[in-house]
């Protein structure tokens, strides 16, 4: 620090440093919506579900959250957490698919992007499982299958209803045909639920795309999406690029898919709680 002429000079390194810790302390309190661009206090956001209070546009959230807002407080216990998931085909891009999974186990603290258990949900009891798509998107491997398979059996052992909440990318490349394999297999389970006239409601949550789309995610009795989540099989991207013309406004979108008869539901975060209870109820009778 130099004085001159009354005025104060400061070190241009420590100038640096004092501009990044605004910015770190700027990012600990405010965060943009990816939408409508608004910055938003995060505190508001949460208390708001993570729902932009400005445009409404629904954030993604982690499952932990999901089961936290959904389920009654203190009722759901958590099935299988400790299955994880192995590389039997030695899979390596630019990473090794063992190091990808251990920093997405070590960044979400989950050991794959599938938690299930049971729980009420305003006093209707309900095998209830939730994707987390902070885990290498939400992919759909064979561990994720496995779990979605065993909380549609323990729907079936117990008599209780299914929710499944779905945001996923799609099937996991790094294990190949085990990934798509899954699809068959939970389909199959869904199957004899419904056989015993058991009722399934999945939720469709932004993204839900690729094999997750094309088994469980399309098999509800009752499909509910969320506002403006993205749902289809490809990307509007790639299909674009495939059929060479331009796609309808808001194609592939929620509320799209409700116009076009795809979905039964679109629910607003704040209010899917009380719906599913009632849904629950109502199938239960």
């Amino acid at each position: 620090m130099k004085a001159s002429g009354g005025s104060v000079i400061f070190n241009p390194r420590i100038m640096a440093l004092f501009k990044k810790r605004k910015e770190e302390r700027k990012d600990d309190l405010w965060e943009k919506c990816r939408s409508c661009q608004e910055v938003v206090l995060k505190r508001e956001l949460e208390r708001n579900l993570r729902v932009c209070p400005k445009c409404g546009y629904h954030f993604p959230i982690s499952a932990r959250r999901r089961l936290e807002i959904t389920l009654d407080t203190g009722s759901f216990e958590e099935m299988d957490p400790h299955l994880s998931p192995t590389d039997p085909l030695k899979f390596k891009d630019t990473k090794r698919y063992v190091d990808r999974l251990r920093e997405a186990q070590e960044k979400t603290g989950l050991k794959d992007a599938f938690v299930y258990g049971v729980g009420t949900i305003e006093g209707q009891p309900a095998v209830v499982g939730v994707f987390d798509f902070s885990f290498m998107g939400g992919s759909l491997g064979s561990v994720v299958g496995e779990k979605v398979t065993r909380a549609v059996e323990e729907a079936y052992r117990r008599e209780w209803g299914l929710v499944i909440f779905s945001c996923s990318g799609g099937a996991r490349m790094q294990e190949g045909i085990l990934s798509l394999m899954q699809m068959a297999k939970t389909s199959a389970a869904l199957a004899r639920l419904k056989r015993k006239r058991l009722p399934y409601l999945s939720v469709l949550t932004d993204p839900t795309t690729g094999g997750v789309t094309a088994s469980f995610g399309m098999l509800g009795d009752i499909i509910i999406a969320e506002p403006g989540a993205l749902i289809g099989f490809a990307g509007p991207r790639v299909i674009k690029e495939t059929i060479g013309e331009e796609l309808p406004p808001g194609f592939q979108r929620s509320e799209y898919l409700l116009e076009h008869g795809l979905v039964d539901m679109v629910v607003e975060r704040r209010h899917l709680k009380g719906v599913l209870a009632k849904l629950l109820d109502l199938l239960y009778h």
